[in-house]
Order: C-alpha cells, then sequence, then structure tokens
C-alpha cells in the first residue's frame, strides 16, 4: 500500500482560492471576448450603416450647369515640368465625388481588414497600393449594387486625373483653392497657416490624428483635397500633359510605365507639394501611410461601336 503525500491545509487553501480566482477570470475573458465580438448580424448592420452614409456624402458635380464651369485650365505653366502644358479641359459627364477620403471604417466593412498604420475609424484608410484602391472600389460597387444603394448602370470608380483636379481647384484657377498664398507675413520654413486652415502638411500634421472632414472643405463642399493623404487616381503615370485628353477621361493610351498618378499632398509633405496642380508618381507596389484614395460614382461608359 503506497503513502499518499497529504498536503498543509494552508497550501490546500491557496490551491484552492487558486483555482476560484481561474475560473472567475476565464468567466470574465469569455464575457469580454463575447461583449467585444459583434454578432454576425450587427455586422451586416454596420456595413449597411456605412454603405448608406457613403451614398449621403457623396456630392453630385454638374460640369455647365450652375457654380459648375463646363471647363478649366488644368495643370500649371508656372509649376513643375509634369505639369505642363498647361490645357484646357472639357467635362461632358454629370458624377459624384465622395465629399471625404475613405475611412477605415467603410474599407474594413468592405475588404474585412484595415491595413492602416494610424488606427481610427473615421480616419482616412492608407497602406494600401493602386491595386488594392481599384479592388476596394469594385467591391464597394458590388455591396452598394446589392442594397440598391445605386443602379446596376453606375459604379464606384477612382477619379480620373482631369476630374480629381477638377474638383480640388473648385471653379478656382489659382495655386490652391483659396488663393495663391499658402504661408503668411511671418511664416517660416514648412510654416504655412493659412494653409492650416484647410489641409494637414508636415506644418501642422505633428501630434495629430485626425477623422475626415476635421478642417475647411473647398469651394463645392469637399475636404482633404490638399494633404491629409495623397489621392490615388485611374489614370497612369505620363511624363507630362502632351497629348493629353481634353474630355476629362482616363488617359489610358498605351504605356510602358505601369506607375500610377497620385494627387493633392499630404501630411508628410511641404505646403508647395499640397498644390491644385502637383502631380506624384507612384510605383505599383508602394505601400504608405500617407497613400489613400477617394471615390466617385459615375454611369458605365458606353462603348462606342466602330463604324464600318
Amino acid at each position: 500500500m503506497t503513502h499518499q503525500k497529504s498536503f498543509p491545509p494552508f497550501v490546500r487553501r491557496q490551491v484552492y482560492w487558486f483555482s476560484v480566482l481561474a475560473v472567475i477570470l476565464s468567466s470574465f475573458s469569455l464575457l469580454v471576448a463575447a461583449e467585444q465580438e459583434p454578432s454576425a448580424e450587427d455586422v451586416k448592420k454596420e456595413r449597411l450603416r456605412l454603405l448608406k452614409q457613403f451614398v449621403d456624402e457623396l456630392v453630385l458635380i454638374t460640369p455647365g450647369k450652375g457654380k459648375y464651369p463646363k471647363s478649366f485650365q488644368m495643370g500649371s505653366s508656372s509649376g513643375e515640368p509634369s505639369e505642363q502644358p498647361e490645357h484646357e479641359v472639357t467635362l461632358t459627364q454629370d458624377f459624384w465625388i465622395a465629399k471625404y477620403e475613405v475611412p477605415q471604417n467603410l474599407y474594413e466593412a468592405i475588404m474585412g481588414h484595415n491595413p492602416s498604420r494610424w488606427k481610427g475609424p473615421r480616419n482616412s484608410v492608407e497602406m494600401l497600393n493602386w491595386d488594392a484602391a481599384n479592388d476596394f472600389c469594385e467591391k464597394l460597387t458590388l455591396q452598394l449594387r446589392k442594397h440598391q444603394l445605386i443602379g446596376e448602370e453606375e459604379l464606384i470608380r477612382l477619379p480620373t486625373e482631369a476630374e480629381w483636379e477638377y474638383c480640388c481647384r473648385a471653379g478656382t484657377s489659382t495655386a490652391y483653392s483659396f488663393g495663391d498664398a499658402a504661408q503668411k507675413p511671418g511664416d517660416e520654413g514648412k510654416q504655412a497657416k493659412i494653409l492650416d486652415e484647410y489641409a494637414w502638411h508636415t506644418g501642422n500634421a505633428a501630434g495629430n490624428d485626425p477623422p475626415v472632414g476635421a478642417l475647411k472643405p473647398n469651394p463645392w463642399g469637399l475636404y482633404d483635397m490638399h494633404g491629409y493623404l495623397w489621392e490615388f487616381v485611374a489614370d497612369p503615370w505620363h511624363d507630362n500633359y502632351k497629348n493629353a485628353p481634353s474630355d476629362g477621361s482616363v488617359w489610358n493610351v498605351k504605356t510602358k510605365n505601369p506607375s500610377h498618378v497620385a494627387r493633392g499632398g499630404a501630411w508628410t509633405d511641404r505646403y508647395d507639394r499640397l498644390r491644385s496642380a502637383f502631380r506624384a508618381k507612384v510605383s505599383p507596389a508602394t505601400v504608405s501611410p500617407a497613400l489613400g484614395l477617394r471615390c466617385v460614382k459615375a454611369k458605365i461608359a458606353k462603348v462606342k461601336k466602330s463604324e464600318n
């Protein structure tokens, strides 16, 4: 017969209370997890809410009607070589553009993940390349059609470069949508106190982690067209505007350069890179906490039949 070791009473009491504590902590952890993990139904409701919010925040742009000019001067004769030649563009189709850059909560609701470095539900989504931005637009289109929030003849896409600059300028011909000057007298270096009211840039972004729309909009009610994040557009990169289309369409002629265009400047940039005409060349693999997107809703373009 083996002798069974008996622990002193105080040890048995400690083991007992440790066991009780473990059960309590385990139950609490399960309770917290249950509270934090939304149900499938809650996820669907939140996604629908965000989809409706996205549609409600679209701004209708009607070139040639009301305050929206039919034509504008794109580029800058006094800017960078890539902004030249300055040329007239005439837009003929109405479209809707998002009032804000795509926020992280909408991106996550559609794509199932949030790649952003600087997290915040209404912060602009970042850390995605051009393909990911385009993929988001395609999936958002499907979700909006599914819930009958847009028609089958409509789609969500990236703006063309001409549409983007047209909306950024908002009827102005100055360097920025609020005028030619970003700095006040006495501003030095990266300071740009006039721009501070409209844009997040390297002179005022330190210590800020803002939601979309925290600063003043441009004259057409669009926020963060200058600064916050660079915004992808649909066009591939061309070194200048020689032979660029004059109707606002995507400049999608054959090009050996797979890079794309981003516009608007970002919180990482000096004020002079936030001008309405400034362009950035972005390689296909580039992801950055300074790169995001803004969406357009438009009619699906009809393919013209060739005449025989």
